[in-house]
């Protein structure tokens, strides 16, 4: 059995310098930082600058874990120039890879940026940049008809020279399909089974940070209550003047004989 393939999220440098620390196999930078970090509704407003900011802090502070970037939404779709051109830019903030969403359609663009020497990961089912422009947040691969088209997608995607496939809320059954139908290349569920070559989660999901929940994330740690819990405490010390201790470190006498100008401008000692 081959060992699965692990991969968080990451925006910020310390955070990726925690996961890459805690062993964790690839680093995504996905466009869901407009949501989880800058607070949009969607991740349509995220642009190449904010894209390439964020790769830049998370490959600072990576070791070993490979960098992957979200092509942001428009950046890759109205032309291959525009594709390659970006994909170049994500590089050179310090990805090893880049991420773009979409089928058969997208071989072409996959196949040029691969043809420069940018390594590609496909991204099929369920596609965040247009979801709320068309089917909504659902379960991918339910009929025979979308079945078919999402296997057909990820044999596209491999031929295309993606080195990798994110499978997002896609059927079980049929995510575990397309991982034996494209062997050659490994798979990464989100809210797409066990039967995936990796797994991938947003780390405020997986955390607890975020309010957010899909019925498929694991929540193992819940970090809102206890950041919240903490931020409490300290307002309530310094509130109280619990915060800081009081500290000796200026001997009084060092005080004696020096001068103070009091508010009516006379000096006092």
């Amino acid at each position: 059995m081959k060992e699965k393939i692990t991969m968080l999220t990451s925006y910020d440098y310390t955070t990726a310098r925690l996961c890459d620390g805690a062993g964790i196999d690839v680093l995504l930078v996905g466009d869901s930082a407009g949501m989880v970090m800058m607070g949009y509704q969607s991740t349509i407003p995220v642009t190449m600058d904010q894209m390439c900011l964020f790769t830049s802090a998370v490959s600072r502070a990576r070791r070993d874990a490979l960098v992957v970037a979200d092509l942001p939404f428009m950046s890759y779709q109205a032309s291959i120039t525009d594709a390659i051109a970006n994909s170049g830019r994500l590089i050179k903030a310090g990805a090893d890879a880049v991420k773009l969403e979409g089928g058969s359609e997208m071989a072409d663009t996959i196949s040029s940026i691969v043809g420069v020497g940018i390594p590609v990961m496909g991204h099929i089912g369920l596609q965040p940049q247009t979801t709320t422009l068309s089917q909504g947040y659902r379960v991918q691969g339910r009929t025979k008809e979308s079945a078919a088209r999402l296997i057909r997608d990820a044999r596209s995607l491999e031929q295309a020279g993606a080195f990798c496939i994110v499978l997002e809320m896609v059927s079980h059954d049929v995510a575990e399909v397309i991982t034996r139908d494209v062997a050659n290349i490994p798979t990464i569920g989100i809210g797409s089974g066990p039967g995936c070559s990796g797994q991938v989660l947003v780390i405020q999901d997986m955390l607890g940070m975020y309010e957010l929940q899909f019925s498929f994330v694991k929540r193992y740690r819940n970090l809102s209550k206890e950041i919240g819990d903490a931020v409490r405490e300290y307002v309530c010390d310094v509130k109280e003047s619990r915060f800081p201790a009081r500290s000796a470190d200026t001997p009084k006498e060092f005080l004696k004989g020096i001068e103070f100008e009091d508010r009516k401008g006379s000096s006092v000692s």
